[in-house]
């Protein structure tokens, strides 16, 4: 609509007509489509930034629906039975007749890590060793590659290798493994094992073989760390509690850890994983819905500025304040919702690339549904957020004056409202995002945290904002030519939108930039394998007559042996006197029943090594048990969880035999260190005759000579185990990547929006552009200039914008690694040039494309639309 259009019919003037008649009159929704009608552009860019923050909202929310609603129909799967229970020891006779009188079917699994020997190549592998016996899964299938092999490993002594294996060591059915003692031939490849994920294979790929042939491998020896699970199907309705409840007291009986888990717990368990990742990506989708809102303000705030005369004149002809402010309500709130739908039909469509994304890491098989509760919200919160976000501006339209058809306002249109208005107004918003982020979460606490967390993040890159450009301002490079001069001095004149881009990309850029520098700091904190002398080979699980044999094996291949360190395993009995159990029921203490339960894995030594540092007390390198307690050194982790002090008595059941201890010292260990690191170490001369295994460390100098090794090792000791450094950090490295691609996903969502409201910024202020353009040509600049002028503009823009995300994301970054990961950060340089040089170039690209009718106006249109 413009000035020249008048009303059909002359609205009655009512100074006590009520503003909901105003809104629902249909004069007013007339004259609203007139004027968005005339002004469609400029209102489909007003919208654009509201649907891509609905289109995250409704992705995130339908595709966790749908997830959750997965676990619920495929739950019996998860488990694969109605029961699983897990022992770290045999399972004694006592607990054998239990099981025989429960009845139902049963299914055992005997589970541990060993190498797995490849023959056809001579690869080795550390693997996941499953000895199956039963018909395990009940629920759902252990589905193969061929589909028959699963009989097939049922009827003889085959075995099952993780597809991963299969494909990295190029094997086919009918080739072999070498278990232990054992060669199998391999009669299919594993590709789905009922609850647990793909990625799953990436940390410990499996190997099924019968559990007929557990005991030829010859790998159940002393100190191997073996899972003995036995999984029961019963009958339709049999009641799992009073089963618990006696293995309970089964437990406390025989004195060993007995772990129950029901269908009921790993579904709750997985229900509550899914429900923490879908919070937290849903606020990253909401982020950028609030970017959108900030679009939103910023578009109808230069497009009301550009209205104030069309509202004066409205009131000149007798309309009241509330009937020419819900014209423009009326077209936000319509284009709101339209917005909505659009973004909600998106974000319905973007789901199904959700699953691509983190389907490796759920033990389901997500079946995609539509979510009408994610359609609900996402047309709700489009709609409310354009609104909200759109109201201060709205407001200021009632402060339009009949004066104005004749004067021109100079300064912007929310200067008008009083600071009550606005700071309520703020408030609202506030309140708003409280109010979703609560949905959102299910928690008061998190939604409060998470809009004070978001006020703050504004507060923040709008004062960094500010701060860029009145250093600018004050520094403004007079010398400079007069393009650089001219587009330098765009940041700050009147009417520019400089503060709201660098907002809106600069929390994009935050986001993303904060994430990457986080997995950058933790991969190099991870990165051990790379260090000079580092160790980067791990030989575990020898037994003692094995120890000296494999170091001369290794000598042999001329690795060195960095450490060679026995370790033995025991349990504590008491603690100051008191059983561990008195201590674990005693509800006043604050010691962690984990650290009094746990199976501990202790060596001994007459010296402190170069990674530990004394802390309390004192260390004794020589004990003898016979002169009565000796003394061991606590690590500073399990003092705390333990509530150890110096001088606090100490009983270990080491395998049977008991040994009284106190605590001499506390000393500091550096657990990151790639070697044998105790949280409890005895000096030399108590434990040299207790069964013990040995680790031993080496450095290989490349992967040739790491493979070799292992092959060498396993042939000669297949009960042996092997770690690769180097494979468990690129392991790692694909865990962090998987997991980071998919919040980098959403975070992106924030890029887009940012880049969104660039561009309708540009698109909403064209007229004001416009006329500086058309000024400069009439003054003599040329058509080059003026292109050159807007280019360092958005290249300026673009650049600011870059550098207030990753100032706050350095900040951000260093506070996560020294309060949160304990880890000195140092950001990384190509990041910060790489980041920059690509928001940069897309500012200047989306801004020269918004901007290119600009340079096609002549000096008489700009006066005929000044005077219209």
């Amino acid at each position: 609509m413009n000035g020249t259009n008048h009303p059909k019919q002359k609205p009655s003037i009512n100074k006590s007509s009520s503003y909901m008649h105003s809104f629902f009159s249909g004069w007013s929704w007339k004259m609203a489509w007139r004027d968005a009608r005339s002004n469609k552009k400029r209102l489909f860019i007003y919208i654009s930034a509201i649907i891509i923050g609905v289109a995250a909202q409704v992705a995130i929310t339908s595709f966790r629906d749908s997830l959750n609603e997965t676990i619920n129909n495929q739950s019996k799967e998860l488990l694969g039975a109605d029961l699983e229970v897990e022992t770290e020891q045999p399972f004694p006779d006592t607990l054998r007749a239990y099981f025989d009188e429960l009845g139902g079917e049963q299914a055992t699994i005997t589970e541990f890590p060993s190498m797995a020997l490849f023959p056809k190549g001579g690869q080795t592998r550390l693997s996941n060793i499953r000895a199956l016996k039963g018909n395990f899964p009940f629920y759902g299938t252990l589905e193969t590659d061929p589909v028959s092999a699963l009989q097939q490993f049922k009827s003889d002594t085959s075995a099952l290798v993780d597809q991963t294996l299969m494909t990295q060591f190029n094997l086919s059915v009918g080739d072999s493994v070498k278990v232990g003692q054992v060669t199998f031939p391999i009669s299919g490849a594993v590709t789905k094992v009922p609850g647990e994920a793909a990625a799953a294979s990436m940390v410990g790929p499996r190997i099924f073989i019968p559990h007929s042939m557990l005991d030829s491998t010859k790998l159940v020896q002393q100190g191997s760390r073996i899972e003995y699970k036995r999984y029961f199907k019963f009958e339709n309705g049999r009641e799992i509690t009073p089963i618990e409840s006696k293995l309970d007291s089964l437990e406390e009986s025989l004195a060993m850890d007995i772990d129950i888990e029901t269908i009921e717990e790993r579904q709750e368990e997985l229900g509550e994983a899914v429900g923490n990742l879908g919070k937290f990506l849903n606020l990253v989708g909401f982020i950028a819905l609030l970017l959108g809102g900030i679009g939103v303000a910023s578009s109808i705030h230069v497009y009301i500025n550009q209205k104030i005369s069309t509202a004066s004149v409205l009131r000149c002809f007798g309309a009241s304040s509330n009937q020419t402010m819900s014209i423009f309500l009326i077209q936000a709130i319509v284009l709101g919702f339209l917005g909505a739908l659009v973004g909600t039909l998106m974000g319905v469509g973007i789901q199904y690339l959700l699953p691509s994304l983190v389907s490796d890491f759920f033990p389901v098989d997500i079946e995609l549904t539509i979510s009408w509760l994610a359609i609900g919200l996402g047309l709700f919160t489009g709609t409310g957020v354009a609104l909200v976000f759109a109201l201060l501006p709205l407001l200021a339209l009632r402060k339009a004056s009949p004066l104005y058809a004749l004067r021109t306002l100079e300064e912007s249109i929310t200067q008008l409202l009083s600071q009550k208005v606005k700071w309520t107004t703020y408030g609202l918003i506030a309140l708003t995002v409280f109010g979703y982020a609560t949905l959102l979460t299910e928690s008061w606490r998190a939604g409060g945290l998470f809009t004070l967390g978001m006020i703050a993040a504004f507060g923040l890159l709008l004062l960094t904002a500010q701060l860029l450009i009145k250093t600018v301002k004050r520094y403004f490079p007079s010398h400079w030519t007069y393009v650089w001069r001219q587009g330098l001095a765009n940041l700050y004149r009147p009417h520019n939108q400089t503060a709201t881009l660098m907002l809106s990309l600069g929390l994009g850029m935050l986001l993303v930039s904060t994430l990457y520098f986080s997995q950058d700091m933790l991969m190099k904190e991870l990165d051990f394998a790379t260090r000079d002398d580092a160790p980067n080979l791990i030989f575990f699980d020898i037994q003692s007559d094995q120890n000296e044999g494999l170091n001369n094996l290794l000598d042999d291949q001329d690795l060195p042996i960095l450490q060679n360190v026995p370790m033995v395993t025991m349990r504590l009995d008491s603690l100051r006197g008191r059983s561990i159990e008195a201590v674990d029921e005693d509800t006043t203490t604050e010691v962690h029943g984990w650290a009094l339960r746990r199976e501990y894995r202790s060596t001994y030594r007459d010296s402190l090594i170069d990674s530990e540092t004394l802390l309390e007390g004192e260390w004794i390198g020589t004990a003898d048990p016979s002169e009565g307690p000796v003394p061991v050194s606590a690590a500073q982790e399990i003092a705390e969880d333990l509530q150890l002090e110096i001088g606090d008595s100490l009983t270990f059941d080491v395998q049977g035999v008991p040994i009284s201890a106190y605590v001499g010292s506390i000393r500091k260990v550096d657990f990151q260190r790639v070697q044998p690191n105790f949280f409890m170490l005895f000096p030399a001369g108590v434990l040299e005759a207790a069964p013990q295994i040995f680790v031993t460390i080496t450095r290989t100098e490349d992967t040739e000579a790491s493979a070799r090794a292992q092959q060498a090792v396993v042939q000669e000791y297949p009960n042996v185990s092997a770690i690769d450094v180097s494979r468990i950090l690129e392991t790692i490295n694909q865990f962090v990547s998987k997991i980071s691609l998919a919040i980098q996903f959403m975070a992106l969502f924030s890029i887009i929006t940012g880049l969104i409201v660039l561009g309708s910024s540009v698109a909403t202020s064209r007229f004001q552009r416009v006329k500086e353009s058309v000024l400069l040509r009439t003054i003599g600049a040329s058509r080059k200039q003026i292109i050159q002028i807007l280019a360092v503009e958005y290249l300026f823009l673009g650049v600011l914008s870059a550098l207030t995300g990753l100032i706050l994301s350095v900040g951000a970054a260093w506070l996560l690694g020294y309060f949160y990961f304990d880890i000195a950060f140092v950001p990384n340089g190509w990041v910060i040039i790489g980041g920059t040089a690509l928001v940069t170039a897309l500012t200047i690209l989306i801004g020269m494309v918004n901007s290119r009718s600009i340079l096609n106006k002549t000096p008489i249109e700009v006066l005929r639309a000044e005077t219209t």
